[in-house]
C-alpha cells in the first residue's frame, strides 16, 4: 500500500521511543485512528490493537510534529510571492524535514504584495485536507511593518510604518479564514507603539516585540497593553549593555515574556544559546527557523527581497553585510539543541508545545497525548526524520 496516497483510518506505530510531555518512555507503541491520537500502549498489547496500516519504528525517538512560527520559506519559494501551489510545495519540504504546522510569514511590502500573498495563504488553508500530506499553514506571521529602522536587519526599511490610527491596521491583508493565526512583530518605541500593541492585542492579534531598540519601560508598557513574546531573540535588537539593559536585558528577566530563538549556531552562539536557555528555561522558548527561500538549495546568490542575497556554509548575507534569515528547518535547531545536551523533552517543549501555546491551539496541537492530533515525526540517532505524519497521513517516509 501507497501510504502517502492512501486515506487511512488507522495506522499502528510500533516499538518507538516516545517524547511525552516532560519524559521519554523507551519501546512503546502508539495508535492512531481518524488523524488522532487514541492510545499509547507496550508493544506486548500491541499485537492486540487492529490497524489498517501497522509501522515499525524500531526504536526511533517519536516527537511531536514540529511548529514554525516564523518562516519565509524554502525551496526556491518565497512567500511573498508565492501562489497557493508554491506554499505547498513548501510544505512539502518542511514535511520532510519534520515541521507539521506552520506560518508562512511576510516581511514589510507594498499593501498590495500584502494582499496578494494572504490570498494565496487563504487559497492553500481551504485545500490542505484535499492535497498530498504537508506542513499544515496555520495562519501567517507579519514581521513588521511597524518596526524600528535603526534594527532593520535585512528587511527593507522604505515599507516601514508608524502608528497613527486603526486604520493603519486595516492595512494589513489577514487570512479570512476561521481559526487563522494572526501574528505580529512590532517595536513598542516606534510612534503610536503602545496604542498599536493595545490595538492588535484587542483584535486578537498575537503580539511580538523585535527589531526594536526600546528602553524597559516601553517594554513595560508593552507587556501590559498585550505583547507578552519577542521575535528572534538577542537578533535585530539593540546589545545587552550593563548600564542599558533594553530589550536583552529585560527578556532574559521577566518571566511574563517567552520568546523564539533562531537556533543554528550562526545568529546565536550556541554558548548563548545555553545562556538563554539557563534563564528562559525551555518553558519560556520557542524554537523557530527564519528560513528563506534558498533553504535546501545549496551555497550560492539568490534573489530576495530585491537583493542579492549570498548563502555559504550555512550563512546568508546581503549586499549591506546583514544576516538575511537562515537556511535551517525546524528540524537542524532540534538537532542544535539535542547537540547542546537538553534533554528530548526539553527540545520538544520548544520545537512544539511551546509554539502550539503560542498559537492558542495547544489543546489540539504539540504534543503526544491522547485525543491530540496525530501530528508526528520520528527521528533516528542522527537526528534525520524518517517519517512524518500528519493528521495521521504519511506526509515522508524514509527506509522504514
Amino acid at each position: 500500500m501507497d501510504k502517502s496516497k492512501a486515506s487511512i483510518s488507522s495506522c499502528l506505530l510500533s516499538d518507538a521511543r516516545i517524547v511525552l510531555p516532560g519524559s521519554v518512555t523507551d519501546r512503546i507503541s502508539l495508535l492512531v485512528e481518524d488523524g488522532r491520537i487514541t492510545r499509547i500502549f507496550e508493544p506486548s498489547t500491541a499485537q492486540q490493537a487492529k490497524a489498517q496500516v501497522r509501522i515499525d519504528l524500531d526504536g526511533l525517538t517519536l516527537f511531536p510534529g514540529f511548529i514554525d512560527v516564523h518562516i519565509h520559506g524554502a525551496g526556491g519559494v518565497d512567500t511573498m510571492e508565492a501562489s497557493a501551489d508554491g506554499l505547498h510545495q513548501v510544505a512539502r519540504f518542511l514535511a520532510e524535514n519534520g515541521v507539521t504546522s506552520w506560518l508562512p510569514t511576510l516581511v514589510p511590502a507594498p499593501e498590495e504584495d500584502y494582499r496578494r500573498a494572504a490570498r494565496a495563504i487563504r487559497q492553500l488553508m481551504r485545500e490542505q485536507e484535499g492535497r498530498p500530506a504537508a506542513a499544515r499553514v496555520l495562519g501567517l506571521h507579519y514581521e513588521g511593518p511597524f518596526i524600528n529602522s535603526a534594527q532593520c536587519g535585512a528587511l527593507r526599511p522604505v515599507h516601514f510604518r508608524i502608528f497613527h490610527e486603526a486604520a493603519d491596521i486595516d492595512a494589513l491583508a489577514v487570512v479570512e479564514e476561521k481559526g487563522a493565526a494572526r501574528m505580529i512583530t512590532v517595536a513598542p518605541e516606534i510612534e503610536g507603539g503602545i496604542e498599536l500593541v493595545r490595538e492588535l492585542h484587542g483584535r486578537g492579534w498575537i503580539v511580538s516585540i523585535g527589531h526594536t531598540r526600546a528602553g524597559v519601560d516601553a517594554l513595560d508598557r508593552a507587556c501590559e497593553a498585550g505583547a507578552r513574546h519577542m521575535t528572534h531573540f538577542m537578533n535585530a535588537m539593540s546589545p545587552l549593555h550593563h548600564r542599558t539593559p533594553g530589550p536583552i536585558g529585560w527578556g532574559l528577566i521577566n518571566d511574563a515574556i517567552t520568546c523564539d530563538v533562531i537556533a543554528d549556531g550562526v545568529h546565536v552562539d550556541p554558548l548563548i544559546l545555553k545562556l538563554v536557555l539557563r534563564s528562559k528555561t525551555p518553558a519560556r522558548i520557542a524554537l523557530i527557523s527564519d528560513a528563506v527561500a534558498p533553504t535546501g538549495l545549496g551555497d550560492g546568490e539568490y534573489r530576495i527581497w530585491g537583493e542579492t542575497v549570498n548563502v555559504f556554509q550555512g550563512r546568508t548575507q546581503n549586499s549591506r553585510g546583514s544576516i538575511a534569515g537562515s537556511v535551517i528547518t525546524m528540524r537542524d535547531a532540534v538537532r542544535m539543541m539535542l547537540s547542546l545536551d537538553v534533554p528530548a523533552e526539553d527540545v520538544a517543549r520548544m520545537a512544539s508545545i511551546n509554539p502550539a501555546r503560542l498559537l492558542g491551539i495547544n489543546q489540539e496541537y504539540g504534543s503526544i497525548e491522547i485525543g491530540k492530533r496525530a501530528d508526528l515525526v520520528a527521528l533516528d540517532g542522527e537526528g534525520n526524520v524518517r517519517l512524518t505524519l500528519i493528521g495521521g497521513r504519511v506526509a515522508f517516509e524514509n527506509q522504514l
